[in-house]
């Protein structure tokens, strides 16, 4: 399949605006920092690029957040695609979010060009009011950048007793099965159910074989994709995460099975909060840019409005089966594990990434 280089399409982005670099010895040289002063640097720099003191907050935490959980192609990784994106003036970062009221379980965001937590944010306590008034509430945030996992969105409802599913399209570096050009985003999927005083069951998966975030660090590190990933600019399957990056595209995971989730996160998400299809983000006019101006859906259900039996204790019948069949980590365990550590013994971090950190802040 021959394939077009589609406007907007994301190449490595090395992190914090550094040059591609081999995985030496050097390079993996860490150090651990508090979390709360990982989360200062980073509110600091988002500020410094033009945020607002609100969205910068916001931000921060996010980014720190997934960098203390061990999600790195969400963490410091994104630093410069998130500049980018503000210094090209493809985002707004000054913005404050119109909040919609359009019927007893939905809510509207209108993004007006800004990042999408932010939008969550001020629809997150009309929203959860409304799932607990009418057993399930849905959220719609359009003309907004998503650039971060799926994950930190979804879990606090979780903590807060609720089940929450987020469905995001992003711009286009997906081949639909069967096609010849991108169509789809890596349009990822964000599921989280409360377990009581337990962790949450969380999980957040690309539609696409692989994030487009872990490619880019494959590429900066010198890693070869697995056989089944990507196809180069000529359509010929490659695991050169380069080629796929440099005029390839991503594939779903599943064949077709994937491709149809790419479809319905396109429907859901795009269509339904009135957004940009990921074919449709086109930021070639604006140099350095990387987040996505695409959409969301959020839904939230209060379980304890469903079965009349408590959703707490099925929840763990059902984790001992999956305990007892031999599956020893749940989904989110090893996000836990990793923020466990963190806490107590500081965020790992490069020593180049931290400088440069600094030298942004």
């Amino acid at each position: 399949m021959q394939l077009d280089k589609p406007a907007g399409q994301v190449v490595s982005t090395p992190p914090a605006g550094r040059p591609a670099e081999p995985d030496t010895k050097e390079t993996r040289v860490t150090v651990r920092l508090p979390f709360d002063d990982l989360v200062d640097l980073l509110v600091a720099i988002f500020q410094r690029g033009g945020c607002s003191a609100p969205v910068a907050a916001i931000l921060g935490r996010n980014m720190a957040e997934a960098e203390r959980d061990g999600a790195t192609s969400h963490g410091i990784f994104r630093v410069a695609g998130y500049l980018g994106s503000l210094a090209s003036g493809w985002v707004d970062g000054q913005v404050e979010q119109v909040v919609e009221d359009v019927a007893p379980g939905f809510l509207r965001v209108d993004g007006r060009n800004g990042f999408a937590l932010p939008a969550l944010a001020a629809a997150r306590d009309r929203l959860v009011a409304k799932a607990r008034d009418n057993g399930i509430a849905l959220l719609a945030i359009r003309n907004s950048h998503h650039f971060s996992a799926l994950w930190p969105d979804v879990e606090p409802f979780a903590r807060e007793g609720l089940i929450a599913i987020e469905m995001v399209n992003s711009m286009a570096s997906v081949v639909p099965h069967g096609g010849t050009r991108k169509v789809f985003g890596t349009n990822p999927l964000g599921f989280a159910a409360p377990r009581g005083s337990n962790d949450p069951l969380v999980f957040d998966q690309a539609s696409s074989a692989i994030a487009n975030g872990d490619v880019q660090i494959a590429a900066r590190e010198g890693h070869a994709l697995p056989p089944g990933y990507g196809v180069d600019r000529a359509g010929s399957p490659t695991t050169d995460p380069r080629a796929v990056l440099e005029g390839g595209a991503l594939l779903p995971f599943g064949g077709h099975k994937g491709s149809s989730i790419a479809m319905m996160m396109e429907i859901m998400a795009a269509a339904l909060a009135g957004g940009n299809f990921s074919f449709e983000v086109d930021f070639s006019a604006h140099p350095g840019a990387a987040t996505p101006h695409s959409a969301q859906t959020l839904i939230l259900i209060d379980p304890d409005r469903g079965a009349s039996g408590s959703f707490a204790a099925r929840m763990e019948v059902l984790v001992a089966e999956l305990r007892a069949a031999g599956q020893e980590r749940l989904p989110g365990d090893r996000r836990y594990a990793n923020r466990r550590a963190a806490m107590a013994l500081g965020v790992p971090l490069r020593v180049a990434d931290l400088a440069q950190l600094r030298a942004l802040s």
